[in-house]
């Protein structure tokens, strides 16, 4: 299989090194808009350098890999859609909803395969706790609660290209929150703080945020992120049900201590961020679209199932401004 790898930063330069090791990838060609950059990664690699984007659409590639900036997402999908290859790109598809309908138009009206890059939904934990739940090993489910901490905040640059902390970091949680317990969210209720640096203010963006959510059944979930949480990369879910209650990113390189007297000690080699913590992840969501190309699996991660978590993202952002409980019913998604 030959695979087209479109952007070489830090997460493509990732994914150049799981799909070059891959056995089923017999040739891996990069682009990014840097060429320099590029030729740099299919160096460490041993992937071949198309000189420019344009390029991986006209070698023969099997399927597409994007991995670019998020503002080229959505014309890269519909390019790739075009030219009938099954795509893969990290999220989002766009930073609003007219960009990310507009290309899944692009999608289905072509017949391709689209998979989205939440790569939580092959974390071994939260797999195990959506079998917890499916199995009805805690009872009715009455809580959760889901944490995402970023260790640092990201360069200011990068901001008002993020398109906020709802969309940016905590669209994760609101997909694991879908995925995890089966159920759709039908309201919410969110706030922000940009107490923190004055660049979250200049950017009209908030460095911490939390979320109250109601799901289609009466269980309640909260999530909260920060871009601010010096302890470590933090990212959790608890479970709580009549019989049990279980979590999710617990173990020892959890940047968390207890002020408890017998309370496990503090983590020595806290996860420093995403790539560590989920590289298992991101390595079997690779595998899990190369499957795919190749017809041995049904898609995983669809383009419906990101348009879903945008939309629990769109109608938190609308409630921080606008301070008031949005209905997922007022999120209009009609491609």
């Amino acid at each position: 299989m030959r695979i087209g790898l479109i952007g070489t930063g830090r997460i493509g330069t990732f994914h150049s090194g799981v799909l070059s090791r891959h056995a089923e990838v017999g040739a891996l060609v990069v682009a990014d808009a840097d060429p320099g950059r590029a030729a740099q990664v299919a160096g460490l690699t041993g992937a071949t350098a198309a000189r420019t984007v344009d390029d991986i659409f006209t070698w023969g590639v099997d399927a597409i890999v994007i991995a670019s900036a998020t503002s080229a997402h959505a014309d890269l999908i519909g390019r790739a859609a075009r030219a009938g290859l099954p795509t893969f790109c990290e999220k989002p598809i766009a930073l609003d909803l007219p960009g990310t309908l507009g290309a899944l138009r692009e999608v289905e009206t072509a017949g391709t395969q689209l998979q989205l890059g939440f790569m939580r939904r092959f974390d071994a934990g939260y797999r195990a706790a959506r079998e917890a739940v499916t199995a009805g090993r805690i009872g009715r489910l009455h809580t959760v609660r889901a944490i995402t901490s970023d260790p640092a905040p990201p360069p200011a640059a990068y901001l008002p290209l993020s398109g906020g902390l709802y969309r940016d970091c905590l669209v994760h949680d609101f997909d694991m929150l879908r995925w995890v317990t089966g159920r759709e969210v039908t309201e919410v209720y969110a706030t922000g703080s940009d107490a923190g640096h004055a660049m979250f203010r200049e950017a009209d963006d908030v460095d911490t945020a939390a979320a109250l959510l109601t799901l289609d059944d009466g269980t309640l979930a909260t999530a909260t992120a920060t871009r601010c949480n010096g302890a470590g990369y933090d990212v959790r879910m608890e479970l709580a049900g009549e019989l049990d209650q279980i979590a999710v990113g617990l173990d020892d390189r959890t940047p968390i201590t207890s002020t408890e007297p017998l309370g496990p000690p503090p983590a020595d080699k806290p996860w420093p961020g995403f790539l560590e913590r989920f590289t298992p992840a991101y390595e079997a969501e690779l595998d899990a679209f190369i499957r795919l190309v190749r017809g041995e699996i049904a898609n995983p991660c669809d383009g419906r199932e990101a348009l879903r978590a945008l939309c629990v993202a769109e109608a938190c952002e609308r409630s921080r401004r606008e301070r008031r409980p949005v209905r997922l019913e007022e999120i209009t998604t009609t491609p």
